[in-house]
């Protein structure tokens, strides 16, 4: 199992500490590191510094949101870093949710996400292989475009520059069983919100067709401290926020999700305190158990311990967002 630094994204401001632990984390060993974006930073600058300041840890872009960008501008984006950084780029894509695609970006969120995913995983392809000019009849992304207010006078066109890798290889943020299953089948890796190593049998029918190179990587706060408790709060605050702001009540995938891991009327509860704009009393509704089979926190033989169940399973890379540089020395040292 490999070791991933990731970053997340920023909030009121970049945070000076992210390329130290970007490079404490190379010089460890890790080999990945991962940025995001919200409705603030983007991830593609911050990875992008990341890699001026670095030499062989591979970028990812966990994640980047598909209505940020058309998938031609995507694969613009991945190409050239990818040069820049000498073939180290990993797209990471995720469709985010109503709320974000249509209150942020000001597009419509895709009646069929499926199909829309689909399409935007196909022109990206298209780009990166250069080996004719970009077509796709699609619903969603289709090129050239044939709208009814369009010119009538686009043309398909292959990118000036050639792409470094034709193979860069591409991972989708994936949350139901349907569009797991489909990651799996038009992608190189899947990048779990939250992962439970000690219920991966719900993955066991999705991820059944994968191959043996497929990257399954999920995010894990972890924290070498002496009390788990002082490592659980920032996931409760995390779980919070997402399960209770970011969807609407009847459309949250975040919720719905932690639903099918069996905390339904848990995590009912979070979004109506959330609602009412109780957001502290929100974040200690989360269930202590949930918030810690998807971490690593407490003192070292604890996560010793918790770490072999996540070795044990399907996962390819633990993409660690942790807080500072003993947390990564000492899983370093776990995971050697």
């Amino acid at each position: 199992m490999r070791l991933g630094l990731a970053l997340g994204y920023w909030g009121r401001g970049p945070d000076p500490g992210h390329v130290g632990l970007a490079q404490e984390a190379e010089r460890l060993g890790y080999d990945s590191v991962w940025t995001a974006e919200a409705w603030g930073s983007d991830a593609f600058t911050p990875l992008t510094w990341i890699a001026a300041h670095t030499s062989r840890i591979r970028l990812g872009t966990g994640i980047a949101q598909m209505a940020a960008r058309s998938p031609a501008a995507t694969a613009m984006q991945a190409l050239t870093l990818d040069h820049l950084s000498g073939g180290r780029m990993l797209l990471g894509l995720g469709l985010s949710g109503p709320q974000v695609v249509e209150g942020w970006y000001g597009r419509p969120f895709p009646s069929s996400p499926l199909t829309a995913t689909r399409e935007y995983v196909d022109v990206i392809r298209q780009v990166l292989r250069r080996e004719a000019p970009v077509r796709l009849d699609g619903r969603f992304h289709a090129l050239p475009y044939a709208g009814p207010d369009g010119t009538g006078l686009g043309r398909p066109l292959k990118p000036i520059t050639h792409p470094l890798r034709a193979a860069l290889p591409v991972l989708l943020g994936a949350e139901g069983p349907r569009n797991i299953a489909q990651t799996v089948r038009i992608a190189d890796g899947w990048l779990p919100l939250y992962w439970s190593p000690f219920r991966t049998d719900a993955y066991d029918a999705p991820l059944a067709d994968a191959s043996k190179d497929f990257m399954v990587a999920p995010l894990v706060r972890a924290q070498v401290c002496a009390d788990p408790a002082d490592g659980l709060l920032p996931v409760k605050a995390m779980l919070g926020f997402y399960i209770g702001g970011m969807g609407a009540r009847g459309r949250n995938f975040h919720a719905e999700l932690m639903g099918r891991m069996g905390y339904e009327e848990e995590a009912g509860r979070i979004q109506r305190l959330f609602a009412e704009g109780r957001r502290e009393e929100a974040v200690h509704a989360v269930p202590n158990a949930f918030a810690d089979e998807i971490s690593l926190v407490g003192p070292r033989e604890r996560i010793a311990d918790r770490l072999a169940a996540w070795r044990s399973g399907p996962v390819t890379d633990l993409l660690v967002t942790a807080p500072d540089r003993e947390t990564l020395r000492v899983l370093a040292e776990l995971n050697a």
